[in-house]
């Protein structure tokens, strides 16, 4: 892709869009330095879009550099107001601060600006959004958005693991249990979902020695 990118480049070296793209193939690769140029030169030859400033919010998220990130992710957005994505992207932000309460905002809004089309392409913000309940001990509405994601994304492990684990939460260990068999069966090696299930049998008999011990 890089290369198609770079001949592009050589052939009108204006046209932002390669640059854009050319900075995503960096990017993947992890070489965040060439990105960002990459990035920056689109910046100038698309003056006016709020789209190489969005990715480079993302690059400076990637690389876990926070303040940066929020930075051009906020002049993105006084650009253009009205993209789903940059709301995503600073939801993480706020996520990765764990200040839940705003990155949950912040993913809410995403999903109202959408579309309602090509809904498989927000599984994760409603995966984000749920997180920041079940962080937040909303634990129904974290189940909520996490069916929600499952609607659009019905052989994710990852989301049938964490209904588990919100289930898990409250003591609702049949349940918990019957989502982490649902993840394992989707992903049979996944060690988390693993411990996770070994961690809610153990409860489950535990639970069932103390009644019994009752009667």
């Amino acid at each position: 892709a890089r290369r198609f990118f770079n001949k592009a480049i050589q052939l009108e070296q204006y046209f932002a869009p390669a640059w854009i793209g050319f900075g995503h193939s960096f990017a993947m690769k992890d070489e965040s330095d060439q990105a960002m140029a990459a990035y920056r030169t689109a910046t100038r030859l698309f003056r006016g879009s709020h789209v190489p400033l969005l990715c480079m919010g993302i690059e400076h998220l990637r690389t876990n550099s926070l303040g940066p990130a929020r930075q051009f992710l906020e002049q993105a957005l006084t650009i253009c107001p009205t993209d789903p994505l940059i709301f995503h992207e600073m939801g993480v932000v706020a996520y990765k601060e764990a200040d839940y309460k705003v990155a949950g905002d912040f993913f809410l809004k995403a999903l109202n600006l959408t579309s309602g089309e090509a809904m498989e392409a927000w599984e994760p913000t409603f995966i984000n959004l749920a997180h920041t309940f079940r962080k937040r001990g909303m634990y129904k509405d974290a189940i909520k958005y996490y069916e929600r994601a499952l609607s659009v994304a019905p052989k994710s492990p990852m989301i049938y693991t964490s209904l588990g684990f919100t289930h898990h939460l409250q003591g609702e260990l049949d349940d918990a249990i019957s989502y982490y068999h649902k993840a394992l069966g989707i992903h049979p090696r996944d060690t988390m979902t693993t411990d996770l299930l070994k961690l809610a049998l153990n409860d489950a008999m535990q639970e069932f020695s103390i009644k019994g011990d009752d009667d």
